[in-house]
Order: structure tokens, then C-alpha cells, then sequence
């Protein structure tokens, strides 16, 4: 890929039987304004692996403490959702079968993380519940708040005191510093030559100020080697549990409409178009 010019570079993290066996960068970094070689320990915008490393992950640790059912009304927890007339559940978010629509409207531009969650909370369904897959940056949005309402903190924190600190990575952030910037990938340049780095590509999660559940979170190929471990553990990792082991399965077993052909975890994909 690198060769072929659909990449400037990347970093490979190959585990097995519970240790990493290959670990090498390729490629560049970064090729604007100047050439810079990829690193191993080179941070990346992770996009949409927010949905499932940050957000799913703090319902799942929500769900381990009893913060959260998967199949209350989205309104349990966000009452002004619809107008308070939704039999939008927690679990159709989850599973991307809510019927909302994949992304919040951006035209004309908007800002703040507040104006996002009521776009999001009032955002008409296209669609009934439970009756077709769309991949919704909504429907996680909306989980962001949630874990918010339940938790009584913002989701960047939450995901650095809950999993990112006790699994030791240390590298994983939303809103990372300046300091940091030399060591991030840059994702795009905008029409007005600003070149993106370190602040998130996502224009949702952009204009909310860096924190939303559909992208946002920042890491390196080793901290995300280690969030694997933790999985493949069943929520275990060097003596540190962050999930239960029935959590862990519960969240990657099927979880979406029987008898429809994506299939989704609560969070995770298992076997849809993506």
C-alpha cells in the first residue's frame, strides 16, 4: 500500500499467543510541508476505532458497574431524546439499527460540544428501530452522552481513568497536547492550507471541540496492541481488570434483529457490509 501511494506509511504490531512478535514502521510519517519518516512510536488520529476503543468500552465498563441497561429506552437516560417519544433503545444504537441517520448535517459550519448533543438528540430517524443496519456517527454521539449522564464525567476522561490508565496506555488521548504534535501523524490539508495534526479529522467530533463518541481519541500502534490483549484476555491485562470476562462476551456476541443479515455486536462489528 505504501508502495503503491494509497499511504504515506504505517505502523504493524503483530501479537501472538499473548506477545508481540513484529513491530516495524513503514513509510512516512508525514509528507507536508516537509518529508518525515514513520516511526513506531508515531501517535495516530484512530477515527472511527474511537466507536469501539473509547466509547463501547466505557458502556461496557458502565454496564460492569450496573450504570447501564442495553435495553432501556434512550430516554431513561437522555429524557429530552425525540422529544421524550422514542422506543429508540440503547441496544439500537449499539447495533447501528436505530433508523438514524449516518451523520449529523455540517452546512452551515456550527461549534461546540453542546450544539452537537441537541442536533444529535433532535435529529429526525429516517426510519423505524430494529429494521435496517445504517452506520450511524449519531447513534454513538448520543452513546457519548450517555456514558456523560451515567458516569457524571465527559468521555475523554472517563475513558483515561476507567481503561486507558489502568491498562498502562499511556499514549491514548482525546485533545492531545502541542507537545505531542511533532510525534502525530497529519491527517489532511484543508482548503485554507491548514495541514491537520493533532487536532481530530472528523468534522463532527471537530466541531464539538475534539471529544465525541464517533471519533476524537489519539494512539499509538502499542497502546492499541495492548487494548487487544485486554480483549483476547476477556478483560484482563498484566493483573489489571478492567471488564468482566461475561461482559467482554456479551458485548462481541450477536446482538443486533435475529433473521437480518448484519450482524453486529453491541459495539462491534461481526459480520455486516463493513
Amino acid at each position: 500500500a505504501v508502495r503503491e501511494n494509497r499511504m504515506p506509511g504505517a505502523v504493524l504490531v503483530v501479537g501472538h499467543q499473548g506477545r508481540v512478535v513484529y513491530r516495524k514502521a513503514y513509510g512516512k510519517r508525514a509528507i507536508a510541508p516537509s518529508v518525515e519518516p514513520m516511526t513506531v512510536d508515531t501517535i495516530f488520529d484512530c477515527a472511527s476505532l474511537t466507536k469501539v476503543v473509547a466509547t463501547t468500552s466505557a458502556m461496557m465498563k458502565l454496564f460492569d458497574q450496573g450504570k447501564v441497561r442495553i435495553d432501556d429506552l434512550v430516554t431513561y437516560y437522555l429524557p429530552e431524546f425525540q422529544g421524550g417519544h422514542s422506543t429508540i433503545t440503547v441496544r439500537d444504537l449499539m447495533t447501528h439499527y436505530s433508523g438514524m441517520p449516518p451523520d449529523l448535517k455540517l452546512v452551515p459550519a456550527w461549534s461546540g460540544y453542546d450544539t452537537g448533543i441537541h442536533m444529535a438528540l433532535t435529529d429526525a430517524p429516517t426510519g423505524p428501530p430494529k429494521t435496517h443496519f445504517v452506520y450511524s456517527d449519531i447513534n454513538f454521539n448520543l452513546i457519548a452522552e450517555i456514558v456523560h449522564r451515567a458516569s457524571g464525567e465527559m468521555l475523554n476522561d472517563f475513558c483515561l481513568r476507567n481503561i486507558f490508565q489502568p491498562l498502562g496506555m499511556n499514549e491514548s488521548m482525546f485533545l492531545p497536547p502541542a507537545t505531542l504534535r511533532p510525534r502525530i501523524a497529519p491527517t489532511e490539508q484543508q482548503s485554507d492550507g491548514e495541514i491537520l495534526r493533532g487536532v481530530v479529522h472528523d468534522p463532527t467530533a471537530r466541531f464539538m471541540g475534539g471529544v465525541a463518541g464517533d471519533a476524537g481519541l489519539f494512539s499509538t500502534a502499542d497502546d492499541l496492541a495492548r487494548f487487544c490483549q485486554m480483549m483476547l484476555n476477556r478483560g484482563e491485562l498484566d493483573g489489571a481488570r478492567v471488564f468482566s470476562p461475561l461482559t467482554v462476551d456479551y458485548f462481541t456476541s450477536p446482538q443486533s434483529p435475529v433473521g437480518l443479515p448484519d450482524v453486529r455486536g453491541l459495539g462491534w462489528d461481526i459480520d455486516s457490509r463493513y
